[in-house]
């Protein structure tokens, strides 16, 4: 797999890294938050700033990730506007989204930036070269609320995500059934074996895709969300028991050879 480190964290290798979501409304509310992560074993903040009161001041956006960066400078920070489309709390134009995406990029106060991508034509290739040549890394995200797609079609979107120049691939499905989580799981490993050398992050929606953000180590999704309080997405699961919850599956994985 191409050697992705970030403040000492490999990314894809080892046990899935955990990444807590920042979904707080208010610059008070997300520094006691992240205040609230210390002593907690975890990995990575996403900052959902679609859920930020003042995410259109690009001043006051860049001004509270400084003091985010500066409260966790070991580790990983992503930057996240969701848009309404994919499950996002507010409504952007394509041209805020790039420029906010932009402005974040030029700080370097972020690690990676997501950035979704079915923008329409061409539209996810701008923005991805854009915070490329700021030296910060893109993970490209498609989610899907409603539905599992069939294992060519995830397989496909991830292929889009990496030809568009993505350095970490992510998908995010809602599962019907128990099929569904096998498809998703069978879908990441196949790509992670067939078609890309750079780290993956897959997830099943809701209770019934919980599986999917334990075994990733297994199956080839290299990071988990985990919750510490208010969640980002259905089905995710408190930080502390996730990292406990893996760290039994890592060990285990390990005793095997």
């Amino acid at each position: 797999m191409k050697n992705i480190e970030i403040r000492g964290i490999k990314i894809g290798e080892g046990m899935p890294k955990i990444i807590i979501p920042l979904v707080e409304s208010t610059e008070a509310e997300i520094i006691q938050k992240v205040k609230r992560f210390k002593g907690l074993k975890y990995d990575a903040v996403e900052w959902r700033a679609d859920f930020f009161d003042d995410v259109l001041s690009f001043e006051k956006v860049t001004e509270v990730l400084k003091k985010v960066r500066n409260l966790i400078p070991d580790k990983i920070v992503l930057f996240t506007y969701r848009t309404k489309k994919e499950g996002g709390n507010k409504e952007i134009s394509y041209e805020d989204y790039c420029a906010l995406n932009k402005a974040v990029a030029e700080t370097g106060d972020a690690d990676i930036i997501d950035v979704e991508i079915f923008l329409g034509d061409k539209g996810a290739e701008r923005i991805i070269n854009n915070i490329h040549s700021c030296n910060v890394l893109v993970v490209a995200s498609n989610h899907d609320f409603h539905k599992t797609p069939d294992k060519k079609d995830i397989i496909s979107r991830m292929c889009k995500m990496q030809d568009a120049g993505a350095d970490i691939l992510k998908i995010a499905v809602m599962p019907q059934n128990i099929e569904d989580l096998l498809i998703l799981m069978s879908a990441t490993y196949e790509m992670k074996e067939k078609y890309t050398n750079r780290p993956i992050i897959t997830m099943s929606m809701g209770t019934m895709g919980m599986m999917s953000r334990l075994a990733g180590e297994i199956f080839g999704s290299a990071f988990t969300f985990g919750a510490v309080g208010e969640t980002s997405a259905p089905g995710q699961i408190p930080a502390d028991q996730l990292h406990t919850v893996l760290s039994i599956i890592h060990q285990n994985i390990k005793s095997k050879g």
